[in-house]
């Protein structure tokens, strides 16, 4: 296991886990938050093989 220490915002923390993924690079760390668990789960299965760019571009296009 790793811990990194972060200040992360109280807003985020209150938000279901369940409405969160995480995506982690060598220098970003990324929590993308969607308004159901259902498109939280179609983003984490369709985005499992895309570069960060690439889920960037498909979150927006999930959240229009």
């Amino acid at each position: 296991m790793f811990c990194i220490p972060a200040d992360i915002f109280s807003e985020l923390c209150l938000i279901d886990d369940e409405l969160k993924a995480i995506y982690h690079s060598s220098d970003s760390v990324c929590i993308w938050v969607f308004p159901t668990p259902a498109l939280r789960d179609e983003f984490v299965r369709a985005s499992a093989a895309m570069s960060k760019l690439q889920r960037e571009a498909f979150y927006h296009g999930l959240n229009k």
